[in-house]
């Protein structure tokens, strides 16, 4: 059974402009307006709630080797993480709406307390910044899947303890693009690592495939979905759009294909501010209704 829990978050993005703070932790409830969660409840989902994250500060001091809302993201990571933990022991499946991408790191705390699993990283971008190869770092939505595996500051990829949250073997990546300036050496470091390009000419289902043999996922694992995997002309309301991505269709049949075999998924980075029409929140509810009804269904939950 799936359980939807709401994660408001923006703290792991930069500001979208001076004095203002990004608009993701509007997508929750955008979602719920364009009718994503009526139809879930409606198909047996259960509502579990929400977990708010802290106050968005962007401290114009901070250090350049400092990750922007750091006490905040921690603090919410254990927050939302309890509450995975929680649903998975119920037995449920959640399906934790965001909110920016940095609540993967939850999602890691989670697995390694209740079910250590592997991760299926759906993403336009690789998301693979850390202090060894940038100069700056800070915004931990672009480098979620680095903190993930254990290639971050220790406050954020080793929290209590519980560091790497991810087996690198058990880490596959799909969707970033070509000109993605990390892609190779996040082929070097994780299972598998499929561009958008790929994807687009060899199809879904194939992915799919490629990323069920991986022995390492054989017991299951969390789905992290950015809906920037998709192409702008189809959901342009993120922060960072690139050309190249997956149409709505596509990302559908693949999430179908995986989401069997996940033991929690998280949606990520739709901006309802960049939506003022609704209709980007309506194709997101679609995709994520279709995609993930299964979410589940093929483990022991």
């Amino acid at each position: 059974m799936i359980a939807i829990v709401s994660a408001p978050t923006n703290l792991g993005l930069r500001p979208p402009q001076p004095g203002a703070v990004p608009g993701t932790a509007k997508a929750p409830e955008a979602l719920r307006e364009a009718g994503l969660h009526a139809r879930l409840l409606g198909e047996g989902a259960t509502d579990a709630g929400a977990i708010l994250p802290g106050r968005y500060v962007d401290h114009p001091n901070r250090s350049r080797n400092a990750v922007r809302n750091h006490e905040a993201i921690v603090d919410h990571a254990r927050r939302l993480a309890a509450r995975l933990v929680t649903l998975t022991r119920e037995g449920r499946a959640p399906l934790v709406l965001g909110g920016d991408c940095s609540l993967l790191i939850a999602a890691g705390l989670a697995s390694r307390v209740a079910r250590p699993s592997g991760l299926v990283h759906v993403d336009g971008h690789t998301d693979f910044r850390h202090p060894s190869n940038s100069p700056e770092i800070g915004a931990l939505a672009g480098e979620d899947l680095a903190a993930a595996v254990g290639l971050h500051l220790p406050e954020i990829a080793d929290i209590d303890g519980l560091g790497p949250y991810f087996d690198r073997a058990a880490t596959a990546h799909i969707g970033c693009r070509r000109d993605d300036e990390h892609l190779d050496e996040l082929a070097d470091t994780i299972g598998l690592v499929l561009p958008a390009d790929r994807v687009v000419m060899h199809g879904a289902a194939r992915a799919a495939a490629d990323v069920l043999e991986l022995p390492a996922l054989d017991r299951g694992f969390w789905l992290q979905i950015d809906v920037d995997v998709m192409d702008p002309q189809y959901m342009p309301a993120v922060d960072s759009p690139d050309v190249g991505g997956l149409s709505p269709d596509e990302l559908i049949r693949l999430l179908g294909l995986l989401a069997p075999r996940a033991w929690g998924a998280s949606v990520t980075v739709f901006d309802p501010d960049l939506d003022p029409t609704g209709r980007h929140a309506r194709t997101i509810a679609e995709i994520v209704a279709t995609g993930l009804r299964d979410l589940g269904r093929d483990l022991a939950l």
